[in-house]
């Protein structure tokens, strides 16, 4: 399985759905293979410049996987599953975590932070990108 961006024309709204489906689908193939996630993620966002946010994106999968309290189901071919459209919309504050994930206290309020951290990234990313800034795709 790879996990490629589509090549450089511009930055668009859904750059960053993508890029996180594109991040989580490289996470849970890491973490099954049983390989190092974060160099994986590097590889993957460095290709568009943003490496900077692959500890971020290691976090909030790993914080999103334990509140689900079983593994992250990932899809591929463009097809989403229903945890990547969770977590593209946990990350864009379309769905808060409060009514959509029924978890722990101690894994609720982890998720919360690392929701946050990510939110902060993507837009201090968002506002360093060059506007020729490639444009993602889910693959």
């Amino acid at each position: 399985m790879t996990f490629e961006f589509s090549p450089p024309i511009g930055r668009t709204a859904t750059a960053y759905p993508a890029l996180l489906v594109n991040a989580a689908r490289c996470w849970r193939g890491a973490r099954d293979d049983r390989q190092p996630i974060q160099p994986l993620l590097v590889s993957l966002l460095s290709r568009q410049g943003c490496a900077i946010l692959a500890p971020v994106l290691d976090s909030l999968m790993h914080c999103y996987e334990t509140a689900l309290g079983r593994p992250l189901a990932v899809g591929a071919d463009g097809e989403l599953t229903d945890d990547e459209r969770l977590l593209v919309a946990l990350v864009s504050g379309s769905a808060r975590r409060a009514a959509c994930l029924d978890c722990p206290k101690e894994a609720a309020l982890t998720l919360d932070c690392a929701l946050c951290s990510a939110r902060i990234m993507l837009a201090l990313e968002q506002m360093m990108a060059p506007p020729e800034a490639a444009s993602l795709t889910l693959q």
